[in-house]
């Protein structure tokens, strides 16, 4: 009987810390890779600030905002901002970002010039033939002071809004996939993280590379109608930590630069 009465009264002061409240369930969609392995190393840290982190891998781009629409889970951690801004103006979605995560930054890499100033006049560099992968590559060209882009191109600049070409470059517009093999025949090709990787290339080895804090850092996204809750600001903390970002720092080998 006085156990009894110790614990209606411990629950009475709220002073019973193995009845406490239950974790908030939290359910995150990733892509396979990088992405779902940070959130890996964010489960930890989130489940010591009262997060109970699961993780939802989708291998294709559109599903993790369409889950996150329709609530079958709460947020999602794999995309950068134009991606999602393009989505939400194509499908009508209430989601936002709430906190940026990582880069995968863009290099411009050559097999033949150990700098961007020994890239000759006239010079050959291959860029992606899809709008936004190639649009990218411009606007890196355009932030390193290579080239001026038109006014108001946005993030889908091509090349015919080249204004500005002081070495009078030429561009040549392959697939994503294939930018690697072009290092073979071209002064330098700009070449996305998920293809430079496993053909060797080293992010740190780029003659011009993405700032971390670029237009494309990827980001976390929930609905707007959950953006302001304490979960939210919980997960971003977890995500954001000092753990997590020697995670990113040690596993990848700057291939993935932390945005905090």
């Amino acid at each position: 009987m006085l156990r009894a009465f110790t614990v209606v009264a411990a629950l009475a002061l709220g002073t019973l810390p193995a009845l406490a409240q239950a974790p908030q369930r939290v359910r995150i969609a990733a892509t396979p890779g990088p992405h779902a392995q940070i959130l890996e190393a964010v489960k930890p840290v989130a489940a010591r600030n009262g997060i109970d982190l699961q993780i939802v891998e989708f291998s294709d781009y559109v599903i993790p905002n369409e889950a996150l629409s329709a609530g079958e889970i709460e947020a999602n951690s794999f995309q950068n901002q134009p991606y999602l801004d393009n989505q939400k103006a194509d499908r009508g979605y209430k989601l936002d970002a709430v906190a940026q995560t990582v880069n995968f930054p863009l290099g411009i890499y050559s097999k033949r010039h150990k700098s961007w100033d020994a890239v000759p006049n006239g010079g050959t560099v291959a860029i992606q033939n899809d709008p936004t992968n190639g649009g990218r590559s411009l606007l890196l060209l355009q932030d390193k002071g290579a080239i001026k882009l038109k006014p108001g191109v946005g993030f889908k600049p091509t090349v015919i809004d080249v204004v500005e070409n002081p070495k009078k470059l030429r561009f040549l517009e392959v697939d994503a996939a294939q930018t690697p093999r072009s290092l073979d025949d071209v002064d330098a090709a700009a070449v996305n993280t998920n293809y430079a990787t496993p053909a060797g290339l080293k992010p740190s080895d780029a003659i011009l590379r993405e700032d971390p804090k670029g237009p494309y850092v990827n980001i976390i996204a929930v609905r707007t109608v959950d953006k302001d809750k304490p979960w939210v600001k919980a997960l971003v903390e977890s995500y954001r930590s000092p753990e997590v970002k020697a995670f990113i720092e040690q596993k990848f080998g700057g291939a993935v630069l932390p945005s905090w």
